[in-house]
């Protein structure tokens, strides 16, 4: 049994263990019970604005539940659909195989692999720049000038930081705003025992960056070990991790391997070119890296699916087929959703992550994996 991050981001209250979930084609079960923090990104470079979507889930006393969010600059907040990440499930499990693509079947491998005043100024060291209510959270945007009057604000604004100042004044540095929330106890359902379980609706955060950027950094204070978590990034280009946490390795492998069992006249001419490519530097699988589990554009064609107009072709529950709607409006045409898995150890978790372009060997990667491959995990 492990311990699981709580949200997506930093929690103030550290959640009891629960069991990891089995899953078939990165489908539904997995998306939705297994994953210690999940967030839908989207980016907007001409713009430079970004938006990330989480969803809390809460096990424990519901009283002492509470986040705290740091953005480069100040959020706008957004209730989502409650369903959203549910729906985003559905939406990317691979569809079925083409069969008459490959020669022979081979079994399915087990791939796998963030005083109160400044003496200078006279101002207050921590300022609530807005105070308001999404959900069923409460919220502030604070800004701060120090990392111990923050870290004070906290304690006596009954906000039960698990983290030092340390944590704190890494962001502070950056001079990045905070959003703290707590939730509402009655949002929650109460157990015999008396503490609570459920999933709180989730928030977007949408603000102004020059990069990129996904605060894992302070994600480290409720983590005992690893946490596993599961990023859908929406952009123009295809997105990966950076360095040596890449999930290159890991699907080329993978891609490789399930092409050489193609017929050749039903390749595409894309995929020769990185059947060329692979076969002069062959790619190796890396255990610190992510797995990509879906990637794909967003085309008018698969965006018809969400309203029915396009038939579902995947195995999911049809209840949940129906809800898919709610994701219009939030999965734009054009744009590139690349949906991956990491599992970080706690050690890793230094600096938070700025996603890069997707690219392999000095190429750009745009290869879609939206279909069930020979040696797709299960």
């Amino acid at each position: 049994m492990r311990k699981t991050l709580l949200t997506a981001l930093s929690v103030l209250a550290l959640a009891t263990a629960a069991p990891a979930a089995c899953c078939y084609f990165a489908a539904l079960e997995k998306d939705v019970n297994q994953p210690g923090q999940r967030a839908f990104i989207t980016w907007d470079e001409a713009e430079k604005r970004e938006s990330f979507t989480v969803q809390p889930m809460f096990e424990g006393n519901a009283p002492d539940f509470g986040m705290v969010i740091p953005t480069p600059s100040r959020p706008k907040l957004q209730e989502m659909p409650r369903d959203f990440f549910k729906e985003l499930a559905v939406f990317t499990i691979l569809e079925p195989m083409d069969m008459s693509k490959f020669k022979s079947m081979p079994r399915p491998s087990s791939y796998s692999e963030g005083a109160m005043t400044t003496r200078a100024t006279g101002r207050p060291a921590v300022r609530v720049l807005e105070a308001g209510v999404v959900g069923s959270l409460d919220y502030k945007i604070l800004e701060a000038d120090r990392a111990d009057a923050l870290y004070e604000w906290l304690k006596q604004n009954k906000y039960s930081y698990a983290g030092d100042t340390e944590t704190l004044a890494y962001y502070v540095k950056k001079k990045w705003t905070f959003t703290v929330m707590k939730i509402d106890p009655r949002q929650m359902k109460k157990r015999p025992d008396g503490s609570f379980l459920g999933e709180i609706t989730p928030t977007r955060f949408t603000f102004a960056t020059p990069r990129l950027i996904y605060p894992l950094h302070i994600t480290q204070i409720s983590v005992k070990d690893t946490t596993d978590a599961l990023f859908y990034v929406m952009a123009r280009e295809k997105m990966d991790l950076p360095g040596q946490w890449s999930y290159q390795g890991n699907f080329m492998s993978l891609w490789g391997q399930a092409m050489s069992f193609a017929v050749p006249e039903k390749l595409t001419a894309q995929e020769k070119e990185w059947m060329a490519r692979l076969s002069k530097k062959p790619p190796t699988p890396n255990p610190k890296g992510a797995q990509l589990e879906w990637s794909g554009r967003l085309t008018q064609k698969r965006l018809d699916v969400l309203t029915g107009k396009a038939p579902y072709n995947r195995d999911a529950p049809p209840e949940e087929v129906k809800k898919l709607t709610i994701l219009r409006g939030h999965l734009k045409e054009g744009y590139y959703l690349t949906k991956f898995r990491k599992q970080f150890h706690r050690s890793e978790m230094t600096q938070d992550i700025q996603f890069v372009s997707a690219s392999y060997q000095g190429a750009r990667d745009d290869l879609e994996y939206i279909q069930i491959l020979p040696t797709s995990p299960p």
